[in-house]
C-alpha cells in the first residue's frame, strides 16, 4: 500500500524551497482548498510546536511565542510532562526559525509547577519596556495565589529569567494555587505604560485590566473591574486612532473549536467601557488568542489570531492557527470577521507558503504505509529522514523497513522506540547503511502492531 499523502509531504517538506513571487507581498496559509487546518513548519521542516500564545513584532521581526505540547503535555491528565515555552522568529510569517525555549522547564520546579498533575502554564506574552531595555514575559499559571509569574531577557528569544512572584488587586484573598485569575494580555500604550488585561475566574469569567509598574512586573492597584460581566475569557488590548479596544473570546471555551469573538471600546485602558459587540461567532473554527499591532512603515496592522484546538483532542500539539489582519470601519468599528484561507502579509514584499497539508495519523494494528523512491546513484544509503507523530499513547513500537521494490526483499528494519517519538510531527534520521543500485526503485515503509494509540 502507498503512503498517505501527508507522510509523503511531510517526509518531503524539509527540501521545498517557497517561491519568490515579484511584485507580491508574501502570504500564508490559514486552511487549504478543502478547508482543512494547515500545519506550519520550520525551516528545517519540522512543526511548529507554540500555541496559546501570541504574534509579536520586534525591530522587523515577527515572534511567535507559545506553549509547546510535542513532549506529550496532555491537560488534565496527571502523569503528563510540562513542555515549557517555545518561540520562532520569521521576517515574512511564512518562514519560521526554531529559536528554541524561553527557559529551561525541564527541572522539578517546573515540573512540579506545572505538570498534567496541576491545572498547567500557558499564555507567554511578551512586551519590551523601553526604560529597562528589557523584554518582559508574563505567564499563567496555577500553582500561586496571583495566577502569573514574570520573566525578564535582554532579548526576544530569552533566555528569559524569573523575577519576584508578580502581585495584583484581584483574588489576593483566595486560595493558593485554585482557579483565580486566567488568560492575560499585556500591552504597552504610547506613553510606554503597561497594562495587564486578564480573565478574572471567581467572578465567574469576567475581565479585568490593571495598570503595570514602571518595569512591567507587577500591578499598581489602579485596576477596572468587570470590563465583561461573566462567562468571557482570552482578553487582547489594543488601541488604534486614540481609541482602546479589548477583543474576548464570548463565551468562554477552553479547547473548543468555534467560540465567538467579541469586542469593547474605551477612551482610557481603565474605562469605562462600552457595550460588547460579536465580530465571529465562531472564531474561525477556534477561540481567540491574541491582536498584535504590527507597526509597518504602510501604517499599523492588527493581527488577530485564534487557536484552532480541533475539539478538545488529546494531542494539542497538532493544533494550527488562524491569523489575520482585522478590518475598520469608517466609525472605526470592527468589521465582522471573514474567515480567510489565503492571507497576504501587508507590506512585506516575498513568499507565498506553498504547503497545504493537514495531519493523519493512522499507523496501528499492522497497516503499513510505503512510499517508493529511486536511486540517483549507486553506494551506501547511509541514512533516511521522515516526519512523524505519535498520538493517544501508542502501546508497541513502530518499524521501519527498506525493501526493494522489484522482488519485495527486506534490505533493513529498524525499530522506533515510540517512546521516544514527539507528539509533534518533526523530522526523524534513522540509520540506515543499505546498498543500493543507480536507477532501481526501493520502498521505506511504516508498519507498528499497537493496539491502541498511532504514529502519524
Amino acid at each position: 500500500m502507498k503512503i498517505t499523502r501527508q507522510i509523503c509531504i511531510w517526509t518531503l517538506a524539509a527540501c521545498l524551497l517557497p517561491v519568490m513571487l515579484k511584485a507580491q507581498n508574501a502570504s500564508f496559509n490559514n486552511f487549504n482548498a478543502k478547508g482543512e487546518q494547515v500545519t506550519k513548519f520550520s525551516k528545517l521542516g519540522d512543526a511548529v510546536d507554540a500555541h496559546d500564545g501570541e504574534v509579536a513584532y520586534f525591530n522587523g521581526t515577527y515572534y511567535l511565542y507559545g506553549t509547546s505540547y510535542g513532549c506529550g503535555f496532555e491537560w488534565g491528565h496527571k502523569d503528563a510532562p510540562f513542555c515549557g515555552f517555545k518561540v520562532y522568529s520569521s521576517k515574512n510569517m511564512v518562514t519560521w526559525t526554531d529559536r528554541g525555549a524561553l527557559f529551561n522547564a525541564s527541572t522539578a520546579v517546573w515540573q512540579t509547577r506545572c505538570n498534567g498533575n496541576t491545572y498547567g502554564c500557558f499564555r507567554p506574552h511578551v512586551i519590551y519596556n523601553a526604560k529597562t531595555r528589557l523584554y518582559v514575559l508574563w505567564i499563567n499559571v496555577y500553582d500561586n495565589r496571583v495566577g502569573y509569574r514574570v520573566f525578564t531577557s535582554k532579548t526576544p528569544v530569552g533566555p528569559f529569567i524569573e523575577k519576584a512572584e508578580p502581585k495584583l488587586s484581584l483574588n489576593t484573598e483566595m486560595p493558593v494555587a485554585g482557579l483565580n485569575n486566567g488568560d492575560h494580555d499585556t500591552f504597552v500604550d504610547d506613553d510606554g505604560t503597561a497594562y495587564l488585561a486578564f480573565t478574572d475566574w471567581r467572578a465567574g469569567g469576567a475581565i479585568a485590566i490593571e495598570q503595570l509598574s514602571d518595569d512591567y512586573l507587577t500591578g499598581t492597584g489602579k485596576i477596572v473591574k468587570a470590563v465583561t460581566v461573566t462567562k468571557t475569557e482570552a482578553p487582547a488590548l489594543f488601541k488604534r486612532k486614540g481609541v482602546y479596544y479589548v477583543v474576548y473570546s464570548d463565551p468562554n471555551c477552553g479547547y473548543c473549536s468555534g467560540t465567538g469573538s467579541s469586542y469593547k471600546t474605551a477612551k482610557s485602558p481603565l474605562g469605562p467601557w462600552s457595550e460588547g459587540i460579536r465580530i465571529s461567532d465562531n472564531s474561525c473554527g477556534g477561540q481567540p488568542s491574541f491582536v498584535s499591532t504590527i507597526k509597518l512603515k504602510g501604517g499599523d496592522v492588527f493581527l488577530y489570531g485564534s487557536d484552532l484546538w480541533n475539539n478538545a483532542a488529546k494531542n494539542e500539539s497538532l493544533a494550527n492557527y488562524y491569523w489575520a489582519p482585522l478590518t475598520f470601519a469608517a466609525d472605526g468599528s470592527i468589521n465582522p470577521i471573514e474567515c480567510q484561507n489565503t492571507v497576504a502579509v501587508p507590506n512585506t514584499p516575498g513568499k507565498k507558503e506553498n504547503h497545504n497539508y493537514a495531519p493523519g495519523c493512522d499507523i496501528n494494528n499492522g497497516l503499513k504505509r510505503t512510499q517508493t523512491f529511486i536511486a540517483n546513484k549507486s553506494g551506501i544509503l547511509s541514512a533516511v529522514s521522515v516526519s512523524m507523530f505519535k498520538a493517544a499513547y501508542p502501546d508497541a513500537d513502530l518499524h521501519l523497513e527498506i525493501a526493494d521494490a522489484a522482488n519485495e526483499k527486506i534490505l533493513a528494519t529498524i525499530t522506533l522506540a515510540s517512546g521516544k517519538l514527539s507528539w509533534s510531527p518533526g523530522n526523524v534520521a534513522v540509520n540506515t547503511k543499505v546498498r543500493v543500485v543507480a536507477g532501481k526503485k526501493y520502498t521505506i515503509s511504516l508498519t507498528s502492531a499497537a493496539k491502541k494509540g498511532a504514529t502519524g
